[in-house]
């Protein structure tokens, strides 16, 4: 009684262990986001960027903050001719302190904000570039899977001919040179079965260094193959382009930065006021030859402000403000050009769209046709109405349809994600 209870739970834990692997290995797209936004090593890096721009972005980094030193010397003199010994030890704390300094204190701060604000941009665009890789990295397996089924199909089919025909050469039906024929399409078709399952293992790899993971993991894919066919308003992808797609919410920043950089230049047409204090401390030493030791020490505070102008600097302040005001102007030729660039792209990418989705309609119906034709041609393939050639040209037929559906389905997911990217869809949702 007791060996059989230890059999059913001995049992029962292989069962339950089995589904938690097959639950852990189960991978859908968000799964696949999920584990991209932690692991991607482009993701991790932008993401450092933005800490440092971060840090950077402080009252301190601006200038608004005084800054506090601390020195100390010790000085040994011995003078040879008069037998002259001294020893001089010094120190002290001081403070510097800018109080004015043209508004460049404040200027510089909002100067540290929007480049947090940029660099933040900057990583939403690697992520929504990898999340579109990682997308269209996980259908292209899909598709390759599929791929992978439509070549089996007609290996077996090959397969079935073969035999159909070594069996008629048996009974005297066919000739040597019909069986030989049935054989190489056969293995033709099984070598291009066995090149597909490499394609789909090395899929699965560059998936899993998009995700990084290691590269001998495998999944098993909970999502189905097939497009999205939403209809899409033209007029409601501009608005939404111009308004959230991140290259362009980062150009407008560049724009600030640029605008912000003629007001820091401005800066230097203003005087400067800086105050400095501290305490200083010496203790000097001296022993002439034959008299007596000489001790002193003194303790200095002090404390002074410092007006200072430039009153003339032969032309630098004012071409360094016309510099920057080219700059902000070539910016903002730059930003009309990206807007410009970007709704090009846009209405590129809507028509192949529209025309993508026409396509996937035409190719299932070539489809449908092709797998007809096939199965009436298998029958009068073995009736004797057609021959190996014609029946094999039906084969092809089929071959090319089939992968041509597949990969319609798969460039109409492609145009959808690059869609959804140009809009900024990916970080909205």
């Amino acid at each position: 009684m007791n060996n059989k209870i230890k059999y059913i739970i001995a049992l029962l834990l292989i069962v339950f262990s089995t589904g938690l692997i097959a639950q852990e290995n189960d991978l859908s797209i968000s799964k696949a986001i999920e584990k991209t936004l932690k692991n991607n090593y482009g993701i991790i890096i932008s993401k450092s960027d933005v800490e440092i721009a971060k840090i950077n972005n402080n009252w301190g980094t601006a200038g608004r903050l005084p800054t506090i030193g601390f020195n100390a010397t010790s000085a040994n003199n011995q003078e040879l001719l008069n037998k002259t010994k001294s020893n001089i030890i010094s120190g002290g704390i001081g403070l510097n302190w800018t109080i004015f300094n043209g508004f460049r204190v404040n200027l510089t701060k909002d100067k540290l904000a929007k480049l947090e604000s940029l660099a933040k941009g900057r990583s939403a665009v690697v992520v929504e570039n990898t999340i579109q890789d990682i997308i269209m990295s996980y259908y292209n397996i899909l598709l390759q899977k599929e791929r992978l089924e439509v070549l089996n199909n007609v290996m077996i089919l090959s397969k079935d001919r073969y035999d159909y025909e070594q069996t008629r050469y048996e009974i005297g039906g066919s000739g040597t040179y019909n069986v030989l024929l049935a054989k190489n399409i056969y293995l033709n078709d099984k070598a291009s079965y066995l090149n597909q399952e490499v394609i789909v293992r090395n899929a699965v790899r560059n998936l899993n260094f998009l995700l990084g993971e290691d590269p001998n993991i495998t999944w098993t894919f909970t999502e189905e193959f097939n497009s999205d066919t939403t209809e899409y308003i033209l007029g409601d992808l501009l608005d939404k382009m111009l308004g959230s797609n991140q290259i362009l919410q980062n150009q407008y920043v560049n724009l600030l930065l640029q605008k912000d950089e003629i007001n820091i230049q401005r800066g230097a047409l203003y005087p400067r006021l800086r105050l400095s204090a501290g305490v200083d401390n010496s203790y000097s030493w001296i022993k002439p030859d034959a008299l007596p030791e000489n001790y002193n020490e003194a303790l200095t505070p002090y404390g002074n402000v410092t007006l200072s102008y430039d009153i003339y600097t032969g032309g630098n302040r004012k071409d360094a403000i016309d510099i920057a005001k080219i700059n902000e102007q070539i910016t903002q030729v730059e930003t009309e050009e990206m807007k410009h660039s970007l709704t090009n792209q846009l209405f590129n990418e809507y028509d192949v769209y529209n025309l993508r989705k026409v396509l996937l309609n035409v190719a299932n119906e070539s489809l449908e046709a092709a797998e007809m034709n096939l199965q009436i041609a298998d029958e009068k393939f073995k009736s004797g109405a057609i021959n190996s050639f014609n029946y094999r040209d039906i084969q092809l037929s089929y071959l090319n349809s089939a992968l041509n559906q597949l990969q319609s389905i798969y460039n109409l997911i492609y145009a959808n994600t690059t869609l959804t990217r140009l809009t900024g869809g990916f970080l909205n949702e």
